[in-house]
C-alpha cells in the first residue's frame, strides 16, 4: 500500500506514486565510464578523419561534449549528435565504426573495474519502497541489467527498461519520453503521477515531454552552471546527491 506522506521522503517526492531512475550516473557510478570509453572511440577516430576545420579537431571532452551530444541517448544517436557537432559525415559506416568502438572499450572497463551504485540513491530507493513507492529503472544503454547486477541493486527495482527492450519494442530515444512512459506503464501508475529522476540534459527534457509529476535532475558534475542546464531543459528541482531527497535521520 502506497504510502505518499511517508516521514522519510523530502516534501518533493510525498506526492508520487511511482518513481523511474536513470541507470548510468543516476544508479551506479557508470557514466565516468561511458564517457572515458567515448573519448578514447572519439580521439581516435578524430585522429583518422580529421574534420576540414582545424578548430573542430581538438579532442572530445568527457565533460562538457558528453553531457551535450551523447549522455543518455543511445549509442548510434549520440556518435551521429557528436560527429556532426564537428562537422562530419554521419550518413555512412563512421557512426556504426565508432559506436561499436565504444561499445568495445566500455565492455572491456566494465568488466574488468565493474562499477557501484551511489550509496545516497540506494538509500532513497530503499525508503521509496518502505513507503510501498513502486520503482523502475530505465536506460537507453543495454548494459543497464549487467551494470545494476554488478553494483548489486538489480533486486532492488519493480521493473528495468532497457536499451535492449527499447529496440525490441521500437521506442523512441530521448529526449522522447518513450522509455520513461513505457517503466511507468510496467508499475501501474501513470506518468502524471510518477517522477523521472534523470542526470542528463536528453533525459529531463524527455521527463518533461512525457508529462511528469516531477522530474529531478541529479548533477553529478557540479559544474558551473549544469544544475542550471538541467532546470533550462525540463528539471522541477536539482540535486548533488539524492540523499537530499530523505529527510535527516532516514535509516540505511
Amino acid at each position: 500500500m502506497t504510502d505518499p506522506t511517508h516521514p522519510a521522503l523530502a516534501p518533493a517526492l510525498r506526492d508520487v506514486r511511482a518513481v523511474v531512475f536513470d541507470t548510468d550516473g543516476v544508479i551506479t557510478d557508470s557514466a565516468r565510464v561511458h564517457a572515458a570509453a567515448w573519448r578514447t572511440a572519439f580521439d581516435d577516430y578524430l585522429r583518422a578523419h580529421p574534420p576540414e576545420d582545424p578548430r573542430q579537431r581538438r579532442p572530445f571532452d568527457p565533460g562538457d561534449d558528453y553531457l551535450r551530444y551523447v549522455d543518455g541517448k543511445s549509442r548510434l544517436d549520440g556518435a551521429a549528435a557528436f560527429l556532426a557537432s564537428r562537422g562530419l559525415d554521419t550518413s555512412g559506416e563512421g557512426v556504426r565504426a565508432v559506436a561499436a568502438d565504444k561499445e568495445r572499450l566500455f565492455t572491456e572497463r566494465l568488466r574488468k573495474d565493474g562499477v557501484d551504485a551511489y550509496p545516497g540513491t540506494v538509500r532513497l530507493v530503499r525508503a521509496l519502497r518502505r513507503g510501498g513507492v513502486p520503482v523502475a529503472a530505465a536506460s537507453a544503454s543495454r548494459h543497464a541489467g549487467e551494470l545494476l547486477t554488478h553494483a548489486g541493486v538489480r533486486d532492488l527495482f519493480d521493473a528495468l527498461v532497457d536499451g535492449g527492450e527499447a529496440a525490441r519494442l521500437g521506442l523512441a530515444g530521448k529526449p522522447e519520453p518513450d522509455l520513461f512512459l513505457e517503466a511507468a506503464r510496467r508499475l501501474g501508475v501513470p506518468a502524471g503521477h510518477a517522477a523521472v529522476v534523470e542526470d542528463a540534459l536528453a533525459g529531463v527534457e524527455a521527463g518533461r515531454r512525457g508529462a511528469f509529476a516531477l522530474v529531478v535532475g541529479v548533477d553529478r558534475a557540479a559544474g558551473a552552471d549544469t544544475g542550471a542546464r538541467l532546470l533550462r531543459h525540463g528539471a522541477d528541482i536539482v540535486v548533488r546527491d539524492l540523499g537530499e531527497l530523505l529527510v535527516e535521520g532516514t535509516p540505511q
